[in-house]
């Protein structure tokens, strides 16, 4: 496992050892929970967008892929803020 020196403004620190309190989870292992989320959900969006790119410019299988997508997925994307 490698590790990480993480700064975090005040707020989000006050905000993760709170949520760390309440759920009872060591304050380093929530961050790292969360943070993998993240992630996974990023490269989750990313791979969306990639398949309604295709999906817009014509690829075969891209309809038969975006069937697992619920509409609303596609109108969303490129409208969320980082």
């Amino acid at each position: 496992m490698a590790r990480v020196n993480l700064t975090l403004e005040r707020d989000a620190y006050e905000k993760l050892t709170r949520y760390a309190k309440r759920s009872g989870a060591p304050t380093a292992a929530l961050a790292r929970l969360l943070v993998l989320e993240s992630l996974d959900r990023r490269e989750a969006d990313e791979r969306k967008r990639r398949l309604a790119a295709d999906y817009v410019a014509g690829r075969a299988d891209a309809r038969e892929l975006l069937k697992d997508l619920e509409n609303g997925q596609l109108e969303s994307l490129g409208h969320e803020e980082r």
